[in-house]
């Protein structure tokens, strides 16, 4: 009963705000994604490469309105700055249309010069209904999702940069810059790009497009290419702390929104390995705020869609900040400890330092930062003292199941369980004779942090090999994948659970069980586990 009462008063409260929103509060005005243009007097105050304009005035609000939908950044959205006018011939020396672009969100433009670098025009304005199904896009549905986009910064992205700078994570530079609504250098594109603000930025899509600041790069790879050269060949290694490194600016910052699709890798040739460096990319959910209006507060709570974190000075739900990178930190942050994490957030704290900090947030248009700029920046600067602290609850929820993935190889996965509820587990290539080779991973797991660890040999002929005795110990599951794979589990852990369990084809494997051994074989097996097959989102 109670939760019927309370769904029904969550969706009276739904409805009486999006009917207040839409049909008695709006300001005048039509609802668009365009950027409200200030008339020849910005041509005529400023030079004629420079306009005022404002981002979206369509997302004001009553006061009514905005108890109800939230405050978030309308007054920034409405707020009117002064913007470089985007002439395509003179840009970067000139630049032509490659292709049109974007995700289900935002409009976009791929850009090319003549020396063959590409550069994203992204427009500011969003409009996300179309992650929602047909049906409910033209309902209030629609027109709340729409609404929404008010609790993003449209310039939030300005101030990353700055701050990964100083971080030590890659990044590329924005620059706010305004079409004219009368800009035929688009073509059959103007209608859609005309009037609007936009970020440009480089756009890495091979080593030419690359910076100095990349150092050494022979190539740049999508995050669906990474793995699958990471899964085929152990000589292909992710650069995992670099990762981390940039999880914990990604936490700093609020960005929830770090799935895979989100990600290109730098690649290094280092001695006979290849190595990946994360360049992270979209920075459009940083520094949002979701959760303070009635209707998305409730939301976004931890029994809704609690991944819609807000920026506030601390910390509420780090959890929620990881669901959607959960794909990618699965198998890029496996070998990252505790240790690990907190000596990165202590880096990370002092590279931040407050003058960094109050450069980043000036980075703002100046009547922007007058609006939110010192509440920006006390911001991130409560979160950077909290980072530590932080790092480790991150770590902890990463640690609660690790997949230890091999490759397309013949492998050794030697698993020792020890004393105090350690698991120590090492891979090794496997040489003629099935001789250790080199040594390609090695972590010590904790029963109190980690419950279950998965192995994972793919489409070569491994070894697991599993020993040692304790009173404690996390689960080992074993999933030998394709080809012919041997498991010796020799190991105990006081207590009635079998804690290795073996998942192979019945033909594929020779098992030597132990007394925890709990084999679930199958003649089905064939096919690689479904952890490792690459996928992406649009």
């Amino acid at each position: 009963m109670k939760r019927r009462i309370f769904l029904a008063l969550l969706g009276a409260l739904f409805l009486y705000g999006v009917v207040r929103l839409f049909f008695a509060d709006q300001p005048s005005g039509k609802r668009s994604n365009s950027a409200t243009y200030f008339g020849d007097a910005g041509l005529k105050k400023y030079p004629q490469d420079s306009v005022m304009v404002s981002a979206g005035d369509h997302y004001q609000l009553s006061k009514v309105g905005e108890f109800f939908l939230g405050r978030h950044y309308r007054a920034v959205w409405a707020e009117p700055v002064k913007a470089k006018v985007f002439h395509m011939n003179e840009a970067k020396g000139g630049l032509s249309i490659e292709k049109i672009g974007g995700g289900m969100q935002t409009t976009s433009l791929t850009l090319i010069d003549s020396l063959g670098r590409r550069f994203a025009l992204r427009s500011l304005d969003k409009d996300p209904v179309n992650v929602l199904s047909p049906f409910w896009r033209k309902t209030f549905v629609g027109s709340f999702v729409r609404d929404q986009v008010s609790a993003t910064n449209p310039y939030a992205a300005m101030v990353v940069a700055p701050l990964a700078e100083a971080a030590g994570v890659f990044h590329p530079t924005p620059q706010l810059v305004y079409v004219l609504p009368s800009d035929q250098s688009f073509k059959q594109y103007a209608n859609l790009f005309g009037n609007k603000l936009f970020m440009m930025e480089e756009k890495f899509t091979s080593r030419a497009s690359l910076p100095k600041e990349f150092g050494e790069a022979a190539d740049l790879v999508s995050t669906e290419e990474m793995l699958r050269r990471r899964y085929k060949s152990s000589q292909h290694r992710i650069d995992q702390w670099a990762f981390a490194r940039a999880r914990l600016l990604d936490l700093l910052l609020s960005d929830w929104d770090r799935h895979e699709g989100q990600w290109d890798w730098a690649v290094y040739a280092q001695d006979q390995e290849v190595w990946y460096k994360p360049i992270p990319k979209d920075r459009d959910q940083a520094l949002c705020l979701y959760d303070d209006g009635l209707v998305p507060w409730l939301a976004t709570r931890k029994f809704a869609m609690r991944k819609f974190e807000s920026f506030h000075p601390k910390f509420k739900d780090v959890f929620g900040l990881t669901i959607n990178a959960a794909f990618l930190d699965a198998r890029a942050l496996s070998e990252v400890s505790l240790v690990d994490f907190r000596r990165l957030a202590r880096e990370m704290q002092v590279n931040l330092s407050d003058s960094v900090l109050r450069l980043a947030v000036k980075r703002m248009p100046l009547p922007v930062y007058k609006l939110v700029g010192e509440d920006t920046y006390k911001k991130l600067r409560s979160r950077r003292q909290l980072l530590v602290q932080t790092s480790e609850e991150y770590y902890k929820i990463l640690a609660k199941e690790v997949s230890v993935v091999g490759a397309d190889e013949p492998e050794r996965f030697v698993v020792q369980r020890l004393s105090q509820g350690r698991t120590v587990v090492e891979v090794y290539k496997l040489g003629k004779g099935n001789i250790n080779g080199e040594k390609i991973y090695s972590r010590t797991f904790f029963a109190s942090e980690t419950e279950q660890i998965n192995l994972y040999g793919l489409n070569g002929d491994d070894i697991f090999d599993i020993k040692g005795a304790a009173a404690k110990g996390s689960y080992v599951h074993v999933f030998g994948g394709p080809g012919a794979d041997q498991v010796i589990d020799k190991s105990s852990v006081e207590g009635w659970r079998k804690k290795t369990v073996v998942m192979d084809d019945t033909r594929g494997v020779q098992l030597q069980e132990g007394p925890i051994t709990d084999a679930k074989l199958s003649e089905s097996l064939k096919e690689v586990p479904s952890f490792v097959r690459v996928r992406i989102r649009p």
